[in-house]
């Protein structure tokens, strides 16, 4: 799918993995169409860097958690661009252990309406639109906590909830790539640890100890952190390269979910 002429909406784009990607798809000549909530203090940051970028974008204020809304924003992506081509299905809020500690019924559920609700509503509103464009492309971001839970290193990192709603996206991939078929591709995009998310640049990760944090990227692996240019190649993969490839999970996590057996000697047998 060449991207000139395209347009992609990209929830959840102030900074980090959305903004990045964002701005990847605009150097390859799509159009955007931009969420943002909180994180107020990045918002000049983020209209000077798509000023910059050299596309035509649109940034809509909205909080995605009040699903009445997503009807009225999707109108506007349509009334500024008259398509949609692209659904990055991107916003979430997950709670990590080592910083809100035991659950509150208030965590639990915004991590259900973001990382889960919203995302039902955003593809909802989307798919009727992306079938329209005639070669569509959703991708929906989760987490190896839908795999992991609350278990080895990552106990610190992923909350029950946040597990559950992760574990939920994966329907969601599977019962859309049925209903846009053959006309939009829907794949998942399962991020393990990544500097913004999960990783060192996330407030939780400061809160652990050396020790633990060697823990989780020991389990990994290949022995490091995701970096952010790991995260636009693989979306920039799902978008271009792979035409044949709907209702798949893509788990770009350095083997985190592999890490924690070993492989041990092949015995001898019995001759």
């Amino acid at each position: 799918m060449p991207l000139k002429g395209k347009v992609a909406l990209i929830p959840g784009s102030v900074r980090g993995i959305g903004k990045t990607i964002a701005l990847d798809l605009a150097s390859h000549g799509a159009s955007l169409a931009l969420t943002r909530f909180d994180w107020d203090t990045d918002f000049t940051a983020m209209e000077t860097s798509f000023s910059e970028a050299g596309v035509p974008f649109h940034i809509i204020d909205i909080d995605l958690r009040k699903t009445d809304q997503i009807s009225d924003l999707m109108a506007t992506v349509i009334s500024r661009f008259g398509r949609l081509d692209i659904l990055i299905n991107n916003i979430e809020r997950g709670g990590m252990p080592v910083v809100h500690g035991k659950y509150t019924r208030e965590q639990w559920d915004l991590e259900q309406e973001t990382t889960l609700r919203a995302k039902q509503w955003l593809g909802e509103q989307a798919m009727p639109h992306l079938k329209a464009s005639g070669n569509g492309c959703l991708i929906n971001i989760s987490s190896i906590a839908g795999i992991t839970g609350r278990t080895g290193p990552a106990a610190l990192l992923f909350n029950d909830g946040y597990a559950a709603a992760n574990r939920g996206i994966t329907v969601l991939t599977e019962t859309w790539a049925r209903i846009g078929a053959p006309e939009v591709r829907v794949n998942e995009l399962m991020l393990g640890l990544m500097e913004t998310r999960h990783g060192p640049r996330t407030r939780g990760w400061n809160l652990l100890t050396i020790e633990q944090q060697k823990a989780l990227t020991g389990h990994t692996l290949l022995g490091r952190i995701g970096l952010m240019d790991d995260v636009v190649r693989a979306v920039r993969f799902l978008i271009l390269e792979a035409p044949f490839m709907t209702g798949s999970t893509l788990r770009l996590d350095g083997g985190y979910v592999l890490g924690g057996e070993t492989v041990p000697p092949m015995p001898p047998g019995i001759l």
